[in-house]
């Protein structure tokens, strides 16, 4: 799906088809505001502690890599293969910024049994979430963040791509690419969202090296992948859960949705892939401690 990614055509297309035809990977809720029903509420070695991040972001204190050339945001894909059978599953809440009247409508652009079940299973995650999805679950999004399983990132606010062409997203302003990745965390704040990591994942994964030069200051650790789940628009969860089994390696970074609408059967997979890779001798960790081991 992403050109620094090798995987199936299969997984490629579904998740291409997310981005290009809901304008964001995900899907769904209730009007503005409302949470849905069941609601709860790379390049070098890591620094120990995140630099002091810009005032708007206010993240938590966690690992990241150091700045790339010229102070540019550094890149991290996946982490060490020699440090243990570790593998962090990440979920992208994606809502677009004007995505409102569908949720309004009855989309779901949220997955509360996906939650439910990794806190079941006791399944450490990292949720990369839109400022917009913040907005509309504002309950499920400071019911996450205040859980001490997972771990809340930036999505960007408006779910559009900082490169084109990145299948069919709108684009944001390279100007504007800094504010639109900080505004997510400042949603994230007064939604009361707690563990804020200096995270950041671009939507559709599209980035080059001038928005990295770009996004800087803002002192964020890009996180992108090396496992794409094709749970985007899958019908059956079988196949996504085989895929994600299959690919798996120490390390691993796996991409997946926390959306409804755009992802039905990801729970579902879910309950598969854990004890599967469980049984395999997998540890299931969040991005931040794979990034403080690399």
């Amino acid at each position: 799906m992403f050109p620094e990614i090798n995987f199936p055509r299969a997984g490629a297309a579904l998740v291409a088809l997310l981005c290009c035809a809901l304008t964001a990977c995900g899907g769904s809720g209730g009007g503005k505001g409302a949470d849905g029903p069941g609601t709860a509420g790379g390049r070098k070695a890591a620094t120990p502690q995140a630099p002091a991040p810009s005032p708007s972001v206010r993240a938590s204190a966690a690992p990241t890599l150091p700045p790339g050339p010229g102070g540019a945001t550094p890149v991290f894909s996946h982490g060490r293969r020699d440090g243990g059978k570790r593998v962090a599953l990440t979920f992208d809440a994606d809502m677009t910024s004007d995505q409102g009247p569908r949720a309004a409508r009855g989309e779901h652009f949220d997955n509360p049994a996906l939650i439910e079940t990794l806190r079941r299973l006791k399944v450490p995650a990292t949720v990369f979430m839109t400022g917009r999805w913040a907005e509309q679950y504002p309950g499920q999004a400071k019911s996450i963040g205040g859980d001490p399983l997972f771990e809340v990132a930036s999505h960007s606010y408006s779910h559009h791509a900082f490169t084109t062409p990145c299948y069919g997203l709108p684009t944001v302003p390279r100007a504007e690419a800094r504010a639109d990745v900080e505004r997510a965390f400042t949603a994230f704040r007064r939604a009361g969202v707690e563990h804020i990591v200096p995270y950041f994942r671009f939507p559709g994964g599209c980035h080059d090296d001038g928005v990295l030069k770009e996004l800087g200051p803002a002192k964020v650790t890009a996180v992108q992948w090396d496992v794409v789940s094709g749970d985007a628009f899958a019908k059956q969860a079988g196949p996504v859960a085989s895929q994600v089994i299959s690919q798996v390696k120490p390390g691993s970074v796996v991409v997946m949705h926390c959306t409804r609408s755009a992802a039905p059967t990801t729970e579902e997979a879910v309950r598969r892939i854990v004890p599967e890779l469980r049984a395999k001798g997998y540890e299931f960790v969040r991005v931040s401690d794979l990034v403080a081991g690399h």
